[in-house]
């Protein structure tokens, strides 16, 4: 099978060989290999394939990819790389040298946020703390190279950084299978999705990784307080289904003005109405935590009774609260500087296993990321573009669920209470 998108009677003189494996046919990145040929302006032709029989079995191929120029060529092969297609001829990583702090070399490879590998002294190494939007530098540990991702504002004059596709390869992540966890979302978005089945899912898979050790991160927005729903994800922490909460300003802020006032935005949640000088109410909740030294010692001193973050400092969860230019006060926990903010954040998602994502745009976006392809990602929105914007931005193992946050967590909540009761018969 060969094809090309070019009409042109030039030779396409140059060639490379390329191979595929794993599930490139089910997970349909053997197509994407073949558009991303003839997009590039070149033209492919399959020597060999072979199609595994079973939904496990996995498959090959070996692709003549041709181009008019090398330039060509080069580009075409930086393409199909991310999908997975490595050339048969291996050759080692070509490294180049920082000139300057905080700025690639000129030509660096960008990376994915799938699993990737780079050859060096012709054996492949994975590269470590894969991360989307990096570079790979290659600096040694003990004396044995050690490729990682690296940030580009964590660049150092003089660090080893690898330039070009050549000696790298990525391993795309395959998709679950028939009977695994969340086969009952795709990527694609909709309102029509049967939502007790999915809100059951994500139970198994919270409750799965409680009982095996597994971190779950929630990232959460303050709808989750506006809605009334807060009560809902105090009980998740209370139950041990939270080990680490991202969230800004806002949700704490209004967190602890409900806990303080019983009010959010200064309205009364119970009542519906605004309090009188209920505008004030997040102001003061501000300042009575900046007075108490922090939400933690607010916690210590009986300030703070219950609550979110309250819930969150009794029980030992980990939080880091992002702020933004918008944000008053802001609370005194609050990390102002965006670089470090962001840094924080991706020191403490290493060892994350699933992330459920609760209607939050810019958060979402932000620690989808910093996440790789392989930590499964959940994200609930009554907006179905926060989970576009995941995937459109290379988040792809993000799947979505287009519902209200309050009947969202009062059914997670039913449904963990549930297997909980179920597994201690």
């Amino acid at each position: 099978m060969s094809g090309s998108v070019s009409e042109s009677t030039e030779p396409l003189k140059f060639v490379e060989e390329v191979e595929a494996s794993g599930h490139i046919i089910d997970s349909l990145l053997l197509p994407k290999i073949l558009d991303a040929i003839t997009n590039g302006g070149g033209a492919f032709q399959i020597k060999q394939i072979n199609v595994g029989q079973g939904r496990h079995d996995p498959s090959y191929a070996v692709i003549d990819v041709r181009a008019k120029t090398a330039e060509t060529l080069a580009e075409i092969l930086g393409q199909i790389s991310d999908h997975g297609a490595t050339p048969t001829h291996a050759q080692d990583c070509r490294r180049g040298t920082a000139d300057m702090d905080q700025a690639f070399p000129e030509g660096f490879y960008s990376t994915t946020n799938q699993k990737t590998e780079v050859r060096i002294n012709d054996d492949w190494v994975e590269v470590q703390d894969q991360e989307m939007d990096c570079g790979i530098a290659v600096e040694e540990v003990d004396g044995v190279a050690a490729p990682r991702c690296v940030p580009m504002l964590n660049v150092r004059e003089g660090m080893p950084i690898v330039i070009g596709h050549s000696g790298v390869r990525v391993i795309p992540h395959q998709r679950e299978h028939e009977g695994q966890v969340f086969e009952f979302m795709n990527s694609n978005v909709s309102t029509e999705k049967p939502k007790g089945a999915a809100v059951r899912e994500i139970a198994h898979e919270m409750f799965k990784h409680r009982k095996h050790g597994g971190k779950t991160l929630i990232v959460g927005g303050p709808a989750i307080v506006h809605t009334g729903s807060g009560h809902h994800l105090c009980s998740l922490i209370e139950q041990g289904y939270v080990d680490l909460l991202f969230a800004g300003n806002a949700l704490a802020t209004h967190d602890i003005e409900q806990s303080l006032f019983g009010t959010s935005l200064g309205v009364h949640l119970n009542e519906g109405h605004l309090a009188e000088a209920g505008h004030e109410h997040h102001l003061r909740a501000i300042n009575r935590m900046r007075r108490a030294g922090g939400i933690a010692a607010a916690v210590e001193s009986g300030v703070l009774t219950s609550g979110i973050m309250y819930e969150c400092v009794k029980h030992g969860v980990d939080y880091l609260l992002a702020g933004s230019i918008r944000d008053d006060g802001p609370l005194p926990d609050v990390i102002t500087d965006a670089v470090e903010a962001q840094q924080t954040m991706r020191d403490k998602v290493r060892d994350v296993d699933f992330c459920l994502m609760i209607a939050t745009t810019l958060h979402s976006v932000a620690v989808g990321n910093l996440l790789p392809a392989w930590v499964k990602v959940v994200c609930v929105d009554i907006n179905p573009s926060t989970v576009i914007k995941l995937s459109d931005r290379g988040s792809f193992q993000t799947v979505g669920l287009v519902t209200d946050v309050e009947p969202f967590l009062r059914v997670l909540v039913q449904e963990v209470e549930a297997l909980e009761a179920a597994d201690a018969e």
